[in-house]
């Protein structure tokens, strides 16, 4: 299974964007998909994650209430919806899967929050 973010980019103190995942090249069944970031000089931390039927979703004390997680009907898709951003957002942003205990890791989109 590969995996493709898009939607990265510069944005000012207070905006807005919305990243998205693509999974192809394999089956993805019954797999969690989710976020994690990894900001200059720390470690790779968790943001958000959805479950497989995208009925329970899970978010860092630190995005609660400004970023929103979902998936498309298909599965196949993951979004990471990100509103009031800050400058503490700005990191490099992978989407993972997690399917039979394998995790599969995209190789991620830069976020950059302007102050």
């Amino acid at each position: 299974v590969q995996l493709q973010a898009s939607g990265g980019g510069l944005v000012q103190d207070g905006g807005s964007l919305r990243l998205s995942c693509v999974a192809s090249g394999g089956t993805v069944s019954r797999a969690c998909m989710g976020w994690f970031r990894q900001a200059p000089g720390k470690e790779r931390e968790f943001v958000a994650a959805i479950s497989w039927t995208g009925g329970t979703a899970y978010s860092a004390d630190s995005v609660k209430g400004r970023f929103t997680v979902s998936r498309d009907n298909a599965k196949t898709t993951v979004y990471l919806q990100m509103n009031s951003l800050k400058p503490e957002d700005t990191a490099v942003y992978y989407c993972v899967l997690r399917q039979s205990a394998i995790y599969y890791w995209g190789p991620g989109t830069q976020v950059t929050v302007s102050s």
